[in-house]
């Protein structure tokens, strides 16, 4: 088997893994801490449950970059072991909490090592034929997917089975033999001494200098929308479900099958449309996959029923499946050599402010024009987004065709 081949197979399992841990917490977080961690009162179980969940986000959008530029210099898979192996030894530890403030500290410590993600993609961008780049980039963003959907799942059904603190260790250990599989399997072709040669540009001169490529802030704003689009409406789905299907009966279920509903079809289409784009390009299935994502938020709006916003977000989701390996692939095309960490890094920092911002800004459309403006707002943002997209990835397409023409 072809060396880029391996590389895939062990970070499509890294990054489902490292997923899973990080959403498994989702269905008994709030009873972790009732049950574990002496928080009675209802209103500060909500309010630890919020800062914990979301402490991880806020300290990884910080230190993203910095773990990039040390890629850029160092090398990817030493990266990803940090980040593998620290995640591992952290998860483990969140298992012997005893007390919500030890759980924040932990997260936080979490988001300030990860990176896993950022490194996994920037290593198979490395070692990936370029006629193969898509459909590498949408198998790996379908483990990511796969994490996320059956993560939850998993937590919930764990949790019932042997209890809260078994599942950190349990999740920790197998972190840590994907992050030990990796360290034997993957292999990268990285030049320290050409990297060391490079001009040591601080975070601020990389940021300026990746903002000064326009399809760069494109792509980035594409991966910002997805999260924002994605997440903000999340926390408002149960009452839209309730409001749809007009009894309580069952509407945890259909709160969350709905919620899911996307995220399956998207890791399906991932690898298929990843490599459609290696053989008609990454910039025309970016474009259609987000006019196609932007139509089916209207839709979604105007449902009657839950069957009918269940069917729209499974079409949708196929859809988005097109955008981040497409997303991924670009910016590995358009970023300079020797700032392929930063870039992904920085993509990644977007992805993280997506997830902070989305329920903040879902909550206060929703309760200025409803739930119904949250999706008008993010079909509204996703055709601007596409209209910006085609201003500079497509026309720059065009462009570079018509000098190989002449040429």
């Amino acid at each position: 088997m072809e060396q880029w081949k391996k590389n895939l197979i062990v970070l499509w399992f890294g990054q489902f893994l490292v997923m899973a841990g990080m959403t498994m917490i989702i269905p008994f977080l709030s009873l972790y801490l009732q049950s574990d961690l002496g928080v009675s009162d209802p209103h500060e179980t909500a309010t630890w449950a919020g800062i914990i969940f979301a402490g991880n986000f806020v300290t990884a959008f910080l230190f993203q970059p910095l773990w990039g530029k040390l890629s850029d210099r160092y090398g990817r898979k030493i990266m990803l072991l940090r980040s593998g192996f620290g995640m591992a030894i952290v998860m483990i530890c969140m298992g012997f909490a005893t007390s919500p403030w030890h759980l924040l500290a932990l997260r936080l410590i979490n988001g300030t090592i990860s990176g896993f993600s950022p490194a996994s993609i920037s290593l198979i961008s490395a070692t990936t034929p370029k006629s193969r780049m898509g459909f590498a980039m949408g198998t790996l963003q379908s483990g990511a997917i796969a994490g996320t959907i059956l993560g939850p799942l998993m937590g919930g059904l764990l949790a019932d089975w042997i209890g809260f603190r078994s599942i950190f260790y349990i999740t920790g250990t197998f972190i840590f033999l994907a992050s030990l599989l990796a360290m034997f399997v993957v292999k990268e072709s990285f030049d320290r001494v050409q990297a060391a040669a490079m001009p040591n540009m601080s975070l601020i001169e990389g940021f300026r200098q990746l903002g000064r490529i326009p399809q760069l802030a494109s792509l980035f704003a594409v991966t910002f929308l997805i999260q924002f689009a994605m997440i903000g409406p999340m926390p408002l789905m149960p009452l839209y479900v309730q409001e749809l299907h007009g009894t309580a009966v069952n509407l945890a279920f259909w709160a969350g099958f709905v919620g899911s509903a996307a995220g399956l079809s998207n890791m399906i289409a991932a690898p298929l449309l990843g490599k459609l784009s290696d053989r008609i390009g990454q910039e025309w299935v970016l474009g259609v996959s987000l006019i196609g994502a932007a139509v089916l938020f209207i839709p979604q709006a105007m449902a009657t029923t839950v069957w009918q916003l269940l069917l729209f977000r499974f079409l949708q989701g196929m859809f988005l499946g097109g955008l981040i390996p497409s997303v991924n692939a670009l910016i590995r095309k358009f970023t300079p050599d020797g700032m392929e960490g930063r870039a992904f890094s920085m993509n990644s920092s977007t992805l993280s402010i997506g997830n902070m911002i989305g329920p903040i800004v879902g909550g206060l459309i929703s309760g200025w024009i409803g739930i119904e403006g949250v999706f008008l707002t993010s079909a509204a943002l996703f055709f601007i987004n596409a209209i910006w997209v085609r201003q500079t990835l497509l026309a720059r397409s065009r462009d570079e065709r018509g000098i190989k023409q002449l040429e």
